[in-house]
């Protein structure tokens, strides 16, 4: 089983929505059984609170299933726990690897990273644009699908 692990800052936007995104890709392909998906914090901000309502929104509109999720922090078991660590920007790998105690494994990584442009995911917390949020997410996360399918056919 593969495990993915999406982390923004407060686990309210981004990450829950690539948690999605990835789940729907990979049920869609009749892979759900291969992977555990989750998503966290690297925040204490908003630990409990759940989907921000843009990001229930814009997942809504895309026919893509959003559940109950609560927003929780990153913890430094987490590293062991999971294959990929994907953070949404620069900001949240610094404080990823500041949790994890490091990064021996080379496990934690920008979820664009995996794309032909590798860049930061913008935070529609600050700019209210779910729509570039989820075109990035959707990138990144066929770029990591991609990478994984291909790791797996090594």
């Amino acid at each position: 089983m593969i495990k993915i692990l999406f982390v923004c800052c407060g686990n309210i936007c981004r990450s829950p929505m690539a948690e999605y995104v990835m789940k729907y890709m990979v049920s869609r392909r009749g892979l759900g059984d291969c992977f555990f998906i989750d998503s966290a914090a690297t925040s204490t901000e908003e630990i409990g609170n759940g989907v921000h309502h843009g990001t229930r929104g814009k997942l809504k509109k895309e026919n893509i299933p959003c559940g109950d999720h609560r927003a929780r922090q990153m913890k430094r078991a987490d590293y062991e726990a999971y294959d990929y660590l994907l953070g949404m920007d620069s900001w949240n790998i610094r404080n990823m690897i500041r949790i994890a105690g490091g990064d021996p494994d080379h496990k934690i990584c920008r979820l664009l990273d995996f794309g032909e442009n590798p860049r930061d995911i913008a935070d529609p917390w600050y700019t209210g644009d779910f729509d570039i949020t989820y075109t990035d997410i959707v990138e990144g996360c066929e770029a990591l699908l991609a990478h994984i399918c291909q790791e797996d056919m090594d």
